[in-house]
């Protein structure tokens, strides 16, 4: 075991036994030299670990300081809002709208999405930041016969708040599929990726109560914030 990576399990162990609390800061980089008689490019090294680790967080001007490490339950199977899942875990999340533009869907949209050729899409991409780390890239196409015109202040709080109580849409179920794809270069500069090579993808196709599909949306997650989990039962 490299000696950054010692460290590294050291510090953490202290973290999950409550020797730092949350919201305490680790000692000052030269003292962590001085403890574990250790380079400053090594304790570097053993940060950065803690940090891609969800453990702490670099504040400008002030150190390491210890934060809530937590994996966030994704709920496979339910049609749930990013607003709505915010709204029920109390998570610390703000969304950026990166895009929106009206788009015609060509050959290679079309198999992607499902919407047939030629159909006018709105196209929208935002930047999930949970916890100050930039966690998730969603974009979502939305058949324009079905939503006439979208505002940016309504991709910031809740595309479906907006469908379902303005529109009257009746948003019935989903088909989802996930994988785990290597990074992007839109990855690398809308997601806090540090060194990590891939993101778990969940492409959903979405569909109204009368079997129409409105909806494609591509959620490109952080590994190790999201656990993606699901209710099974067992048929006889």
């Amino acid at each position: 075991m490299k000696k950054y990576e010692s460290i590294f399990h050291d510090l953490e162990e202290q973290i999950n036994k409550g020797i730092y609390a949350v919201d305490d800061y680790l000692p000052a980089e030269m003292e962590l030299c001085q403890t574990y008689g250790a380079s400053r490019d090594t304790i570097r090294k053993a940060l950065k670990l803690l940090s891609k680790s969800g453990l702490i967080q670099k504040t400008q001007g002030r150190g390491s300081k210890v934060i809530q490490h937590q994996q966030i339950n994704f709920p496979v199977s339910e049609l749930t809002s990013y607003r709505e899942l915010v709204d029920q875990l109390g998570m610390a999340s703000i969304t950026n709208v990166i895009a929106i533009d009206k788009i015609i869907v060509d050959d290679k949209l079309s198999q992607l999405t499902g919407f047939p050729p030629n159909n006018l899409v709105w196209r929208i991409m935002r930047q999930r930041v949970v916890d100050q780390v930039a966690s998730v890239l969603d974009i979502d196409y939305l058949r324009k016969d079905f939503v006439p015109d979208i505002s940016r202040q309504i991709a910031e709080h809740s595309i479906y708040d907006y469908l379902e109580n303005q529109l009257q849409l009746t948003i019935a179920y989903a088909q989802k599929e996930i994988t785990i794809e290597p990074i992007t270069e839109t990855d690398k500069l809308l997601l806090d990726l540090d060194d990590e090579h891939h993101v778990v993808s969940v492409k959903s196709k979405v569909y109204l109560a009368d079997n129409k599909q409105f909806q494609f949306t591509e959620s490109r997650h952080k590994l190790e914030k999201f656990r993606f989990v699901d209710f099974a039962r067992r048929k006889k």
